[in-house]
């Protein structure tokens, strides 16, 4: 075997049975319709790819979005459930488990067939790809990437939970599979929001600087990631809500604590805006739907010089009072109809703003990414892919073994390459004690901070 991934074999893992179903992107789907998501898990020994693409085939009969194709019909953009197929590959990686989670989120790691979001609207092209890695000494990596229309974090977890219990041969989860996203949205969304839209239609002095942004995405940015412990987060959170004279919880005190850091390293003392997305299901108590995205976001000033526990207060005080004075997804939807679909691509979300050092946190921890189990087996680490690596764009999800935290990053290079110093660690890990136990991957991870 060489270090380049070789190709083992490949199919196409289909129900059999297509339902026909045709689903009506919402507006909010649309919109997002040129972007795909890429992630992959890794597993300590190697998975059975025959029991994974059965266990697939069943899933999808749950979810048959994942399996259809893109199609645009009087203009409007839809979902076809017919099921041509979800493709599988398999390859033979030479790199040890810990190699190839040091290199997951580097450009062209070749651990996903990232989906052609933009090719899949013209249809024809996949929604889902997997591609298994069997790593030498025995490890897999399995790499998924979901065209965004599909749905959110969430949705594509819904699918993860039922390819698991198929393959476990457990009971699958319920999913509702909605046929008209924006009908839906009407019916269950409150009859105000906040009324502030969460895009922007920029200026074309705008439009050009983010279209350079776009074009020098993969050299001028780089994607750090970084690991906190059980205990280092449990430190910094009581430290933390001391000085803030308040309870906070992890995700409020590892957001401030990061941005302030990364603030602080980057020797910024302007005025900026956090953006923080936020799944609505949970507070507005939807049901698990198969097929949409049902994120809004949260949007925060912070000041010249915000320490952690001012940037942690504001976000607890915006996350209690969600969703009456957050909640913008009937602003979203208002916003778009009335600039119509012809004008979606020229809109760019209020959280991507590089000019401005906007930073955004997507929290995707007790979501369950490490629930999912294939034949006993659960991951022993998960990572979002930089797809595109977008600076100031951040996630946090549950790190090595489903323990402590693991913070992903992009930031414009020189600023990145400044976060492996000795004092940046220093900085980063101030709440960590040298007697804090951490896992074994954490320690043989070195690109992991």
């Amino acid at each position: 075997m060489s270090a380049w991934p070789e190709l083992r074999e490949s199919r196409t893992v289909r129900t059999g049975n297509p339902p026909g179903t045709v689903i009506r992107c919402g507006l909010v789907d649309t919109m997002l319709a040129d972007l795909s998501v890429s992630v992959v898990y890794f597993f300590e020994r190697t998975l059975d790819e025959d029991q994974l693409a059965l266990g697939l085939a069943r899933a999808l009969e749950l979810l048959p979005t994942f399996a259809g194709r893109l199609r645009t019909r009087d203009g409007l953009l839809e979902i076809v459930c017919d099921d041509a197929g979800v493709p599988l590959a398999v390859y033979d990686v030479d790199e040890t488990l810990a190699e190839a989670m040091s290199r997951v989120t580097l450009p062209g790691a070749g651990l996903v067939d990232q989906v052609d979001a933009r090719g899949a609207r013209q249809g024809g092209l996949p929604l889902l790809t997997v591609r298994a890695s069997r790593l030498a000494g025995g490890g897999t990596a399995l790499g998924c990437s979901w065209h965004h229309a599909l749905g959110d974090m969430q949705t594509y977890l819904l699918l993860m939970r039922a390819w698991s219990a198929a393959v476990e041969q457990l009971p699958l989860p319920e999913a509702l599979l909605i046929e008209d996203q924006d009908s839906f949205l009407e019916r269950v969304l409150p009859k105000q929001d906040c009324g502030r839209p969460g895009f922007r239609l920029p200026e074309p002095e705008q439009a050009a600087v983010l279209r350079r942004e776009f074009e020098s995405a993969t050299r001028a940015n780089r994607t750090a990631q970084v690991y906190f412990g059980d205990q280092e987060l449990q430190r910094m959170r009581a430290e933390l809500g001391a000085a803030a004279g308040q309870k906070l919880s992890v995700g409020d005190a590892l957001c401030g604590h990061v941005v302030s850091t990364i603030r602080e390293l980057d020797e910024d003392t302007e005025a900026r805006q956090l953006t923080v997305p936020v799944n609505v299901r949970r507070p507005l108590d939807l049901p698990a739907a198969a097929v949409g995205n049902l994120l809004s976001e949260i949007h925060l000033p912070c000041g010249p010089q915000a320490p952690a526990e001012q940037i942690a207060i504001g976000l607890r005080a915006a996350i209690e009072d969600f969703p009456r004075s957050h909640l913008n997804l009937r602003a979203n939807l208002e916003f778009l109809e009335a600039i119509g679909r012809s004008r979606f691509r020229d809109c760019v979300p209020l959280g991507f703003d590089p000019a401005d050092k906007r930073f955004t946190f997507s929290n995707w921890s007790r979501f369950g990414v490490y629930d999912t189990a294939f034949a006993g087996q659960r991951p022993v680490f998960f990572s979002p892919t930089g797809n595109l690596p977008l600076p100031w764009v951040s996630w946090v999800v549950e790190g090595f073994e489903g323990t402590g935290a693991l913070f992903t990053v992009v930031l414009p290079a020189r600023l990145a390459a400044r976060l492996r110093t000795p004092a940046a660690r220093a900085a980063l890990h101030r709440f960590r004690s040298p007697e804090d136990t951490l896992p074994k991957l954490a320690e043989s991870t070195p690109k992991v901070l």
